[in-house]
């Protein structure tokens, strides 16, 4: 049956004939004299010959001791690359994490920050993007957890933040009055906002057009800013000159929107600690609107 060598033990000896004595050795590594001895001893047990003498106050190493010797110190290097190319690994590990354009100024940095304090080392991989593709990104595996907009009322055990939707636009009562059918603006199907501000026109036998569409929200603002439409938004990020129109206007009532946090079944510990670390800071920013 092969020898196997405890590593340890091939550290110490190499260690005590750097030092030259097993007494500065065992101080070296913060053992016992008799540990270091022992471990020596388990040595010359295993190999069946003697590996050290005394030549005065320093240690010799036989010349079985240096063979061993030799391939300690190859062991030894390549067990300290192979543990170092695993935590190299594991400290580059990727967390994916999504979210749509309206949290991404607000929530994520101190997202980040929060999440770098735990894993400086761990990648983010931050998608800001179209609210209908997060959910399935998740579901999917391609994102290990994200927040969402959704007017769904179940799975309330996701549930983040309640928002009313609003009407949104620049010179309301311009637009309105001048302007049959009214412009809608709004992101590029398919978009929850978009579905539930026509829907609602529609019940009320309002004629609307599209007037711009768009995958960006700093494009659907723009577009507010030249005057073309309306939109439908949340109250939460939009600039306040457009909020007239939430409140000074005849169009119809608009359902509630939810923010959900979903989080995918499998989950690293890096990913679980920035899922949690997401929502409880949303939890905690969007509760307060």
């Amino acid at each position: 049956m092969l020898t196997t060598f405890d590593l340890n033990a091939l550290r110490t000896i190499v260690v005590a004939v750097k030092l030259g004595s097993f007494a500065r050795a065992a101080q070296h590594l913060g053992r016992s004299q008799s540990a270091v001895s022992m471990q020596l001893k388990k040595l010359e047990d295993q190999t069946g010959v003697p590996l050290f003498v005394r030549s005065g106050k320093k240690l010799v190493a036989t010349e079985a001791g240096e063979t061993l010797l030799a391939y300690a110190e190859k062991m030894i290097h390549l067990n300290d690359e192979v543990a170092s190319s695993l935590d190299s690994t594991s400290q580059s590990a990727t967390v994916r994490l999504g979210m749509p354009q309206d949290f991404a100024k607000t929530l994520l940095p101190d997202i980040l920050k929060a999440f770098k304090q735990e894993h400086p080392n761990v990648l983010v991989e931050a998608h800001i993007g179209r609210n209908y593709a997060l959910a399935e990104e998740v579901k999917m595996g391609k994102l290990d957890s994200a927040l969402i907009f959704t007017p769904e009322t179940d799975h309330q055990e996701n549930r983040v933040a309640e928002m009313d939707m609003i009407w949104a636009g620049l010179n309301a009562a311009e637009i309105i009055q001048a302007n049959n059918p009214l412009p809608f603006v709004s992101f590029n199907f398919p978009c929850e906002f978009r579905k539930h501000g026509i829907q609602a026109l529609e019940n009320a036998g309002r004629h609307w057009r599209d007037a711009l569409m768009t995958p960006s929200l700093e494009g659907i603002w723009a577009a507010l800013h030249a005057g073309i439409g309306i939109t439908v938004r949340t109250r939460y990020q939009t600039p306040a000159e457009f909020l007239i129109l939430s409140t000074d206007s005849d169009l119809p009532n608009l359902p509630k929107m939810y923010v959900n946090h979903l989080e995918h079944g499998a989950l690293t510990p890096a990913a679980t600690c920035l899922s949690q670390i997401t929502k409880d800071i949303a939890t905690a920013h969007l509760t307060k609107i």
